[in-house]
């Protein structure tokens, strides 16, 4: 539960900084011998800020209980 609580967080705290998740990935165009073409594509994850701060809100609910117990 303790991990779960830590990427519960890193997503809360990248969702109210950044307003979601953004990631590149390279994809092959053509691939024709010694030639070879790629694009970068972008991909993104809108968070509302609210979303960001329940995610938060709930890993660091998880991190404390996990401490609690042990």
């Amino acid at each position: 539960m303790r991990l779960i609580g830590i990427v519960l967080i890193v997503l809360g705290v990248c969702g109210l900084a950044y307003g979601g998740l953004t990631w590149t990935t390279r994809e092959k165009v053509i691939d024709a011998g010694p030639i070879q073409v790629s694009r970068d594509k972008t991909q993104s994850v809108p968070l509302p800020p609210i979303v960001g701060g329940l995610l938060l809100i709930a890993g660091v609910a998880l991190v404390a209980s996990g401490r609690s117990r042990a």
